[in-house]
């Protein structure tokens, strides 16, 4: 998941994507287009959601009733909002924590309704998130542009006092906009944590095998028109085919990032029985996964803005994408390394206390 988000986040930083060898960059894009771009963040809105029944389940089985159990999902919801708030307020732009936190505020109550209702409102919900992204989308390849050139967060030469203001007049929109595409992935979590899908992977394998490849199918065949067209590879494609283009893509990203979760779910198990040290670091970073992605967001300003090593101007996509890699090879290294001196992440800490302080 956070290997995921720095591959989304780390071009964003770059002040040109082209920078740097075309081929590297070409095929660069074109991964992210397919596997990346619209596919990240719905893998970590479905994941959020099914933690969303887990934290009910738990609480649940420990004695709380329905009304407490909703006041701390709604607190948790809030806190985040706080944090994701002062995470744009002293670092970047680009925030993920507070979408989910009011995503939690806003479908807790959804948890008491019915499997119709989730799906339903669920699909109901995909028509504006998929508007949002496919619009943003349609305006890049009309403009013969990558995506990452419309998101672009780099500082340029601009000051902190600058970019703050910048950051903070951008909040609220973003933060409307950013819930509003997640929603729809985290009701289909909540409707696979009922059936507790990922946790028993072996007991459903059938509809994890059978989903995965189908979705993944769909999800490459949805978004090889924009990669062809955003790498330049179609020339000349109609207004329709480009309008075409930019909604498939985010739409079938969706169930490409569901897609994803349920991969890890089916290799869960084979990895569990064969542990080693790779994969109890990869467990360590999920245990600390809120911390290590704002580790990430410190890193990229330390690589790419002007006040720190200032790369934004010498790096394209291709060199972006190597420094997401990089990035998330240390934050496994740190989570190791903070798992051995039995110290769990600063944030999850803090989330806790806050959140929990009333019960």
């Amino acid at each position: 998941m956070l290997l995921a988000i720095a591959f989304a986040h780390a071009p964003l930083f770059v002040v040109a994507v082209d920078r740097g060898s075309a081929a590297a960059n070409a095929v660069s894009e074109f991964f992210h287009v397919l596997f990346v771009n619209n596919h990240a963040r719905p893998m970590f809105a479905f994941l959020f959601g099914y933690s969303l029944v887990q934290l009910l389940n738990s609480r649940t089985r420990r004695g709380a009733d329905w009304v407490t159990v909703r006041k701390l999902l709604r607190r948790r919801g809030w806190w985040l909002i706080a944090i994701g708030f002062a995470h744009v307020a002293l670092l970047v732009p680009i925030d993920i924590l507070a979408p989910y936190g009011l995503a939690a505020v806003v479908l807790t109550g959804m948890l008491r309704r019915g499997d119709k209702a989730l799906l339903w409102t669920a699909g109901t919900l995909m028509v504006p998130a998929t508007a949002v992204v496919g619009f943003a989308m349609w305006v890049a390849l009309m403009q013969g542009l990558s995506t990452f050139s419309l998101g672009t967060i780099a500082a340029g030469a601009r000051g902190f006092g600058e970019l703050f203001v910048t950051r903070m007049a951008g909040w609220p929109f973003g933060l409307v906009l950013g819930t509003v595409i997640v929603l729809p992935a985290v009701l289909f979590g909540m409707w696979a944590a009922r059936r507790r899908i990922l946790e028993e992977p072996e007991r459903h394998r059938r509809l994890l095998v059978r989903f995965t490849v189908i979705a993944t199918v769909v999800s490459v065949a949805g978004s090889v028109p924009a990669a062809l067209i955003q790498t330049g590879l179609w020339t000349g494609a109609s207004g329709p085919a480009v309008v075409a283009a930019s909604i498939a893509q985010p739409l079938t990203g969706y169930f490409g990032g569901i897609a994803m979760a349920c991969a890890v779910g089916l290799i869960a198990p084979l990895a569990a029985r064969g542990r080693g040290p790779l994969i109890t670091a990869v467990e360590a970073l999920g245990r600390r996964s809120m911390s290590l992605y704002l580790f990430q967001s410190i890193a990229f300003v330390v690589v790419f803005f002007p006040f720190g090593l200032g790369l934004q101007d010498d790096l394209g996509i291709a060199g972006a994408t190597g420094v997401a890699v990089a990035t998330w090879l240390v934050s496994l290294l740190i989570a190791d390394l903070m798992r051995r001196a039995d110290h769990r992440g600063p944030a999850e800490i803090l989330l806790r206390r806050l959140a929990y302080r009333r019960t």
